[in-house]
């Protein structure tokens, strides 16, 4: 099981491609209760643990999101199969999804 540090690490190693999203998402984890914050509303992919206000909240295992961060399970497949559950800007989460497919 990833931790969150360790999600968080792998999110900035694509911090590039991320800071394309122009938008706040937090991705609420369940299995470990902690938040991550992606915050890409400047000229870079600020990511961080803990919570905050964001347009998209993701709620996933650590599991789910580092498959989704490595690329073994799409966004779509998680969210079909029901490892991710998306609240607030349907749009903002799409959007990501395509930064994640990529």
């Amino acid at each position: 099981m990833a931790d969150t540090a360790s999600l968080i690490e792998a999110l900035q190693a694509r911090a590039d491609a991320l800071s394309g999203l122009g938008h706040r998402i937090r991705f609420d984890l369940t299995d470990v209760k902690d938040s991550i914050l992606l915050d890409a509303t400047g000229a870079t992919a600020d990511i961080s643990a803990g919570p905050g206000e964001a347009e998209a909240v993701l709620t996933l295992s650590t599991d789910t999101l580092d498959k989704l961060i490595t690329g073994r399970i799409g966004p779509m497949m998680a969210f079909s199969t029901g490892r991710l559950r998306v609240e607030g800007s349907q749009g903002v989460a799409l959007k990501l999804a395509g930064l994640l497919d990529g």
